[in-house]
C-alpha cells in the first residue's frame, strides 16, 4: 500500500524490526550483568540517557521543543512518562534474579492485559475470542511459575508489575495519540523519564570500573540503536503489520540466556511460553480485524 508520505516496503521492515529485537536481547543482556554488581535504579539511569538523547534529537528534526512541548493532554502524558520509567525500574529489578529467557515470557502477557485496560480507559469493547485468548495466556504464565518451575518471589512480582504498567503506558499512549503528534508524547516520555530516574538514580551511584563503564556505553548504543532502527521499520509498514514479529524476543532471549549465563529454560516453561505467544497472537489478529489501533514498539523495558 503507497501513501502520499509513505512507501511501504513490508519486507524490510519485517527485517528491521527483527533486527531491533535482536539489539534490545543485547541490551538486556547487558544490563542483567550490570545489574549483579550495580544498583538497578543506577543502571536505569544510565540507561535513560541513552533514550532521552535518542528522543530528544528525533523530536528536533520533527519541531522545535518549544511546540513539541505543546499537548493537548499534558497530565496524561506525564502519566505515560511515569509508568514507562516505572516499568524500566521493574524490568531492572526483575533482572537481578528471573532468567532472560522466562522473564521475556512473561512480559509477553502484556497485549493480553493491554486488551484488558483498554476497556474501562478506553471504551473498547472485548469480544469473546480476545476474552478467551486472554485467559489463555494468564493460563500459559502460570504454567512458568508453577511448583517446580520458576520460583514464585520478587523477581517474578517485578516482572508482572512491568508488564502491567508498560500495558497501560501502551493504552494511555492510544490515548494521547488522537490529541498529541509523535513528536509530543516521544519528548514527554523523554523528559519526565530523565527527570525521575535521575531523582532516584542519584541516591544509588556506585563508581564504574572501565570494563562496566564500556558495558555501559554499549548499552547506551544498543538503545540508541534499537530505536532508530524500529523507528525507520515503522516507516517502512503499518504497525500492526511489524508488531507479531516482536515474539522473536522469546527466543532470542532463550538463546541469549544460554549463551551468556548458562541457563535453558525447561520444557515445560517453554510450552507455557509458546501458550502465551500463541494467546497473544489471537489478540492481534482479532484486534486487525476490528481495527482496533496498534501500538508496536519494543517490549517492557527496552527504552
Amino acid at each position: 500500500m503507497t501513501t502520499s508520505t509513505r512507501t511501504d516496503n513490508v519486507p524490510l521492515a519485517i527485517v528491521l524490526t527483527l533486527t531491533t529485537i535482536a539489539v534490545f536481547g543485547v541490551q538486556d543482556a547487558v544490563s542483567k550483568i550490570l545489574v549483579q554488581t550495580y544498583s538497578p535504579f543506577q543502571i536505569t539511569m544510565m540507561r535513560y540517557w541513552g533514550f532521552a538523547l535518542f528522543a530528544l534529537v528525533m523530536v528536533m528534526r520533527q519541531a522545535p521543543l518549544r511546540q513539541a512541548f505543546r499537548s493537548r493532554a499534558a497530565g496524561w502524558q506525564v502519566l505515560r512518562g511515569v509508568l514507562l520509567i516505572a516499568d524500566i525500574w521493574f524490568f531492572a529489578l526483575a533482572l537481578r534474579t528471573v532468567p532472560l529467557g522466562e522473564l521475556q515470557a512473561i512480559t509477553l502477557v502484556y497485549p493480553l492485559l493491554v486488551t484488558l485496560f483498554a476497556i474501562p480507559i478506553l471504551g473498547e469493547k472485548v469480544g469473546i475470542f480476545r476474552f478467551v485468548a486472554v485467559g489463555v495466556g494468564f493460563l500459559g504464565a502460570m504454567v512458568i511459575v508453577r511448583p517446580g518451575g520458576l520460583p514464585l518471589d520478587w523477581g517474578v512480582l517485578f516482572t508482572l508489575c512491568s508488564a502491567t504498567l508498560y500495558a497501560l503506558y501502551i493504552v494511555i499512549t492510544r490515548k494521547v495519540s488522537s490529541q498529541d503528534t509523535a513528536a509530543t508524547s516521544m519528548l514527554y516520555a523523554a523528559v519526565t523519564g530523565l527527570v525521575l530516574s535521575a531523582a532516584v538514580g542519584v541516591f544509588f551511584w556506585q563508581p564504574m570500573g572501565w570494563g562496566d563503564f564500556m558495558l555501559v556505553v554499549l548499552m547506551m548504543v544498543t538503545t540508541c540503536a534499537g530505536h532508530g532502527v524500529m523507528t525507520y521499520a515503522l516507516s517502512m509498514a503499518p504497525a500492526s503489520t511489524v508488531q507479531p514479529f516482536n515474539y522473536f524476543s522469546l527466543p532470542w532471549a532463550i538463546i541469549l540466556s544460554a549463551v551468556i549465563f548458562g541457563h535453558w529454560i525447561d520444557p515445560v516453561s517453554m510450552i507455557g511460553a509458546v501458550i502465551i505467544v500463541a494467546a497473544g497472537l489471537v489478540v492481534m489478529a482479532r484486534e486487525r480485524v476490528k481495527r482496533v489501533p496498534t501500538v508496536a514498539g519494543p517490549l517492557p523495558g527496552r527504552e
